[in-house]
């Protein structure tokens, strides 16, 4: 992780863990201006198979020297002063009332700053946390944990600066600088050091966490050296000693670079070199939160699910044909970069994808050689930034499309760059020079855009989009997911299709989007993938699985479901400090009726993270399935207590007092719940039902109708205000409810109906 990026505090808590690194290659700065004696380091533990680092450089001085260039080889290092760039010499800086001070004191570094308990405290900064454009910094607060400063240092600005958006977290929450989402050992562990290893111990909740090398290095990417060692001094003496071809170490390719440079969920504990990447991580597919609809980069997601969806990607580019490999530096400088295989004559290797043209000419650019906007990069590779001063590319490689920018509201290169410009003017502008015929080119944008609005008219085309050979894996993959958000008939059936089809980023689309289907048509859909050659496939499916009545997975199912399961264990022990992993597993094993074991992993889950509302609410769901309605209840009072704020954890409790016939406390609860998110319908739907039980139908009304008012079209509400209207003989409004409706419902005879009687009893045209 280059570094950590506070997300808005009301943003949904997410598995897929948001990592911040640079490209992984091999070797390791060994000099003494990048990592400090390896001695000094009190976490360095030669692992099994591995070695200590310097035993590369001793023959490999070339490609040590090289990568102590690049800023891998500095993307942790113990502070000192050789490695802290920031100034702490008692600087103060402050950000919304809150005041941290940056010191030294016996040539250590300290903050001064507010602790979990809300009081300020000194912590000593023990490590740097990557190089440029920014810098963070790890501070010890005890029981093993190293925390992330939520302040960081703008290298080229030199200058502290806070990270977050909006208010600060306040202490005790996930994203106080104290909290889960900012621990090292949890969340940025994976990619900063040498085959690290978290270490916790779930009963006291401490990390005993190890890395062969503080920093990245040789055996990052090459893997555990000790074998290659064992060759290599064997064929120094080749007369003692019989040597086999075999180095002893794997030869590193695109996976050891994506574990990195993705968004995604580590499968087992650690990253092994020379492993398929889908047996180590799941990667995020094109979600709307994630990605825009075009396939551009939204939320932080690195480099992996952008290029996946690329042509280049497809016909087979991967990261060294553009990175060194050590010093991780581009291999050509502007436009010399692209053209090293768009040019007139495709080289022989692409020749089938046909990647030739005369691309580096003012006749394509329409600007003038080597400026700005004739940089192939600025056009294709557009920046957007993150952690406030870290730009980075898009790796998807689009084309300017500002009509689709006009549609959809996604970003084109000729509006960032032409400030002040409109999209029409962008559009008007590529019609002049490339005609029409570029509006016409193939895209994902409508069909992924409606999906996202849930849309049923975007069915066909994520359809269309799956059956196309044309969409690489990861497009085609998430299409299938999509399909399954929207819902509509035949979706099974679509699911099932998929679950056969080659592309393993396919099968696990469809993975994920069965579950979204009804529990008794999951196991027909993908019941196959419980076998399937991908253990990211594997743990989606018997994910999906978890609430399948036992009595459906009988031979062969049953035991490829259990081997599956074993699956999904491991990757619950490789995460065993993530609360969310800890929570989704308590829902897995109550859907197959472990109701034991699934309150120990939801308490598990409360455990780590206090402030995670969803394993509260799935413990207070688990107590009333099982009939234990005062436990229930007081779960959720806990869960308030807690967490006020949580809007979903108010509309739960109300439930919960309805269950308990407590109807006047559940209305106080449920108007909480709208006050904290006044756009959710289904929490004024819920409100409006029970003001009508409470014979307080026209203040149910008077809600429902604000809510029409305001522009809301959910069909429910839409309903029950028809409902209402008809109960209280409110025509008029009912009328104008109906119509609503039937926008949505054309094809109702039965609102058809209603729509014509409602117009003769109030004399409407």
């Amino acid at each position: 992780m280059r570094n950590i990026r506070l997300r808005a505090r009301h943003t949904a808590l997410w598995t897929a863990l948001s990592l911040t690194v640079l490209l992984v290659f091999a070797g390791q700065a060994i000099t003494a201006e990048n990592v400090p004696a390896p001695n000094t380091d009190p976490m360095i533990s030669i692992h099994e198979g591995f070695v200590d680092e310097k035993t590369c450089t001793s023959c490999h001085a070339n490609e040590a020297a090289a990568f102590a260039k690049s800023n891998h080889a500095k993307a942790m290092a113990l502070a000192n002063d050789k490695t802290v760039r920031a100034d702490f010499n008692n600087v103060r800086f402050e950000h919304d009332g809150l005041v941290s001070t940056f010191f030294q004191r016996d040539k250590r570094f300290f903050v001064g700053t507010e602790g979990p308990d809300g009081k300020q405290a000194e912590f000593e900064v023990k490590y740097t946390f990557a190089y440029e454009p920014l810098q963070q910094y790890l501070a010890d607060t005890g029981s093993g944990k190293l925390q992330a400063l939520d302040i960081a240092w703008d290298t080229e600005k030199q200058q502290w600066f806070w990270l977050g958006e909006g208010k600060p977290a306040k202490p005790g929450s996930t994203y106080h600088w104290t909290g889960s989402f900012y621990r090292w050992n949890r969340t940025c562990i994976d990619c900063h050091s040498t085959d690290p290893q978290t270490n916790f111990q779930p009963g006291t909740k401490e990390y005993r966490s190890t890395y062969v090398a503080t920093s990245i290095g040789c055996q990052s990417c090459h893997g555990g050296g000790a074998k290659h060692v064992e060759w290599a001094e064997a064929k120094a003496r080749p007369a003692l000693t019989t040597v086999g071809p075999d180095p002893g170490l794997s030869r590193p390719d695109a996976s050891a670079c994506f574990g990195c440079h993705s968004r995604r969920t580590r499968l087992l504990g650690g990253q092994r070199a020379g492993q398929p990447f889908l047996d180590q991580f799941s990667p995020a597919l094109l979600r709307p939160d994630l990605y825009f609809p075009d396939g551009q980069i939204l939320d932080e997601v690195f480099e992996y699910g952008s290029f996946q969806q690329s042509k280049m990607a497809k016909a087979g580019v991967t990261c060294l044909d553009c990175h060194t490999q050590h010093e991780a530096k581009l291999k050509a400088q502007g436009n010399a970069l692209c053209t090293q295989c768009h040019t007139k004559l495709a080289p022989e290797r692409f020749v089938k994808y046909n990647p030739g043209g005369d691309f580096d000419t003012p006749a394509h650019t329409h600007h003038p050689v080597g400026s700005t906007g004739a940089q192939c990069t600025n056009c294709h590779m557009p920046e957007r930034t993150y952690m406030k001063v870290d730009p980075r590319r898009d790796h998807s490689f689009v084309i300017p499309r500002p009509d689709l920018s006009a549609a959809y509201g996604t970003p084109n290169a000729c509006t960032t760059c032409h400030e002040g410009k409109t999209n029409v003017w962008a559009t008007d502008t590529m019609d002049r020079w490339y005609g029409r015929a570029w509006r016409e080119r193939k895209t994902t944008a409508h069909a992924f855009a409606g999906a996202a609005q849930n849309h049923p008219e975007s069915i066909e085309a994520l359809r269309k989009i799956v059956a196309d050979s044309e969409q690489t894996g990861i497009v085609r993959g998430s299409a299938v997911a999509a399909m399954s958000r929207v819902g509509g008939q035949n979706i099974g059936a679509d699911i099932r299709t998929a679950a056969e089809d080659p592309e393993p980023l396919v099968r696990l689309g469809a993975a994920e989007g069965a579950a979204n289907l009804p529990p008794e048509q999951r196991l027909d859909a993908i019941g196959r993938l419980l076998a399937d050659d991908t253990r990211a496939v594997r743990v989606a499916a018997v994910t999906a699985l978890g609430s399948t009545p036992s009595l459906d997975l009988l031979g062969d199912a049953r035991k490829n479901f259990d081997k599956a399961v074993e699956d999904l264990r491991a990757y619950v022990q490789a995460n065993a400090d993530v609360a969310e992993t800890q929570n989704n597993f308590g829902t897995f094993l109550f859907g197959q009726q472990r109701a034991g074991e699934a309150e120990e992993a939801l308490r598990q889950a409360i455990d780590l993270d206090p402030a995670l509302s969803g394993a509260r609410i799935n413990l207070a769901e688990l107590y009333r399935a099982t009939g234990q309605n005062e436990k229930s209840e007081q779960a959720y009072a806990e869960a308030i207590a807690a967490s006020p704020d949580q809007a979903d954890l108010r509309y739960g409790h109300a439930l919960s007092l309805v269950r308990q016939k407590a109807l006047p406390q559940a209305i106080g609860e449920l108007d909480e719940a709208v006050r904290l998110d006044p756009g959710n319908s289904r929490y004024k739907t819920t409100l409006a039902i029970a003001l009508d039980s409470a014979g307080r139908t026209g203040d149910a009304l008077a809600l429902l109708d604000l809510a029409v008012a305001g522009g809301e079209t959910d069909v429910s509400l839409l309903g029950t205000a028809i409902q209402y209207g008809l109960k209280l003989r409110r025509y008029p409004e009912t009328l104008r409810y109906a119509g609503a409706l039937a926008r949505q419902r054309p094809d109702d005879p039965q609102l058809a109906e209603l729509i014509k009687q409602l117009r003769a009893a109030t004399g409407a045209n």
